[in-house]
């Protein structure tokens, strides 16, 4: 079954700057694209009747003029388009369970907006069994050019967040651009070492070398796979939200594995994640594990 590439807007311009990136990859690709308009409106009485199919016209007719545009720029691009009423979060998580990916707008530095007012982002994020890539307004076709990189986070043991380096592989083969891997790493508490532990690292030759095998075994099966792609390996000391912002300045696409959560009070994903959506200025994937 061909997955399209779902972008979710809302009119905003955030979710149409989502939905060029969404058609750009989709004819990269080669792959469908799906646009869904999800609204919603509550009621309270008979007479608002006349006010929801006003609403309903406007999500219409927003959606319409918005893949107007995409299909006058990509004239060879299989678009499809679904205006659904609904709850937010299971219309736009139902959407990306059949799709390649789902594309949302987002804004920078702070909240998050559009699809993703409060804990709805967190939630599509977290119910989602696909990637799901933010853009910002500011996002434009040109940086998307040779000497940006695809930035990827990956930590833990060498089989650890495989769907995200291999995203970023596939991602970085059709566009021709590099793969800069990042592993950071701090010094753990002494009590947490153990014996096997102090062995691997003595024949390591210590805390940074010892990190550097790990990156290497975790991205051996991904080059193999991507022979084409340039890798570049960046291990550094650091938290891996900060270390991974220090190189978002020349990246145009920054992928990051999902640790998800729920609590009593919602929704939660990993600290790594939720740093990387609010302060990169580039476009970032979310990937669930495998």
């Amino acid at each position: 079954m061909t997955r399209p590439i779902t972008a979710g807007i809302d009119g905003s311009e955030e979710s149409l700057a989502a939905l060029a990136w969404a058609a750009r990859e989709a004819v990269r690709r080669d792959l469908p694209l799906r646009v869904v308009h999800a609204w919603r409106f509550e009621a309270h009485d008979a007479l608002e009747t006349e006010g929801r199919a006003a609403q309903e016209q406007w999500a219409r007719e927003a959606a319409e003029e918005a893949v107007r545009a995409v299909r006058e720029r990509h004239g060879g691009l299989d678009v499809t388009t679904d205006v659904l009423e609904g709850d937010a979060v299971e219309t736009l998580t139902a959407a990306a369970a059949g799709a390649e990916m789902l594309v949302l707008g987002s804004r920078g530095h702070g909240r998050l907006m559009g699809f993703l007012v409060g804990s709805v982002g967190q939630q599509v994020i977290v119910d989602a069994q696909r990637p799901v890539v933010f853009v910002r307004a500011g996002d434009k076709a040109s940086d998307e050019v040779a000497g940006h990189e695809i930035v990827v986070g990956q930590e833990g043991d060498p089989e650890d967040g495989a769907a995200a380096l291999g995203f970023a592989f596939a991602t970085a083969a059709r566009r021709g651009a590099t793969v800069r891997a990042v592993r950071a790493w701090t010094l753990p508490p002494v009590f947490s070492y153990s014996p096997s532990s102090l062995q691997l690292l003595d024949e390591a030759g210590g805390l940074e070398p010892f990190e550097r095998k790990k990156l290497a075994a975790a991205l051996a099966p991904w080059r193999e796979r991507h022979p084409d792609v340039h890798v570049v390996e960046h291990v550094e000391m650091g938290s891996a939200g900060q270390v991974l912002l220090s190189v978002s300045g020349t990246a145009q696409l920054m992928v990051v594995g999902r640790r998800a959560r729920r609590s009593a009070v919602g929704a939660r994903i990993g600290s790594v994640a939720g740093g990387v959506l609010h302060h990169a200025d580039c476009p970032v994937a979310v990937v669930p594990p495998a």
